[in-house]
């Protein structure tokens, strides 16, 4: 789950890097601006960012750290 959530968090960071810097909004350019996929993409990352929350709070040895 938690490489699911880092994965959906960076297409996220891409896509508001595109955003900024070209005025470009990729998932909206596959998917359709305002469609319902766009959407659900769009929650998935917003939800992928809260799960990546807690990897702030999380032992070491739980995320795999040395």
């Amino acid at each position: 789950m938690d490489r699911l959530a880092l994965v959906l968090v960076i297409i996220g960071a891409l896509n508001w890097g595109l955003v900024g810097l070209f005025s470009f909004d990729l998932v909206a350019a596959i998917f359709g601006s305002g469609s319902t996929f766009t959407r659900i993409i769009y929650t998935l990352v917003g939800l992928s960012g809260l799960w990546s929350l807690s990897l702030l709070w999380r032992e070491r040895s739980q995320t795999g750290g040395k």
